[in-house]
């Protein structure tokens, strides 16, 4: 099988430039396109052994892109994705919920990773999360608190609202407390608790490196290139996988 050519979009950023990293050492993959904003200082030079640019165009001559840069220019690339028919893995958060129509309108022309989280063990911690809540009374008090670096932008993190999305869903309330930390260069902590009178109940996950998303994105570019289109997460993705 020939090498699926890979394009990443943030190519600069600290998510970007891991993922062009990892994807050099992969048999199955050829970093084939980093693309970044027009303004970026980095523009001309040299990463993963291919130039990073700002032409969009050339999305046509990759084979799927993954996104990490922000909530704007991924809409942007996705019109680009769409136009040239190419699959994309979307880690950018932040969306509202108009952004995510234009997404989920988007993967019935192409196939589409979006999920909140790229993390393997983050999403064991959703389905942990899930099963707590079903089990647990409804007199079981549920926070989170997550915590990031502070150059994230977002507040609370896709993650959390996913997790809060989760307890909304399963005991059909409207609000659940998150409180976020926007502290140095923490990569990303979750965590979930259940407290009653009689105990407390944590599920927590720790992030050491960026390299758990960067590995969960190239896993998810690998399943979308064989969709024709189609809107999925990484729970199809980890399915696929098992």
């Amino acid at each position: 099988m020939n090498s699926i050519k890979l394009g990443v979009s943030g190519a600069m950023g600290k998510m970007g430039q891991r993922i062009l990293e990892l994807a050099g050492n992969d048999p199955d993959l050829r970093v084939s396109l980093a693309l970044e904003r027009l303004t970026h200082p980095e523009i001309g030079t040299k990463i993963a052994g291919v130039e990073v640019v700002s032409d969009k165009e050339l999305i046509r001559d990759i084979d799927g892109l993954i996104d990490f840069s922000s909530v704007d220019g991924t809409l942007d690339h996705l019109r680009y994705c769409v136009k040239f028919k190419k699959p994309i893995v979307i880690g950018t958060t932040g969306f509202s919920e108009d952004q995510k129509k234009e997404i989920a309108e988007a993967s019935r022309a192409i196939g589409v990773v979006f999920s909140p989280n790229m993390s393997i063990g983050v999403n064991l911690l959703f389905e942990l999360t899930r099963g707590a809540v079903r089990a647990l009374p409804g007199d079981y008090h549920v926070s989170m608190t997550e915590a990031h670096h502070v150059h994230k932008k977002d507040a609370p993190s896709g993650t959390a609202k996913f997790l809060a999305d989760i307890v909304k869903e399963e005991r059909h309330c409207d609000d659940v407390p998150v409180k976020s930390i926007r502290e140095g260069e923490i990569v990303g902590d979750h965590e979930v608790v259940f407290e009653s009178p009689w105990d407390t109940i944590r599920i927590s996950h720790h992030a050491k490196t960026r390299d758990i998303f960067a590995r969960g994105a190239l896993t998810a570019l690998k399943f979308v290139v064989k969709k024709k289109h189609g809107l999925y997460t990484m729970a199809d993705v980890l399915a696929q996988r098992s």
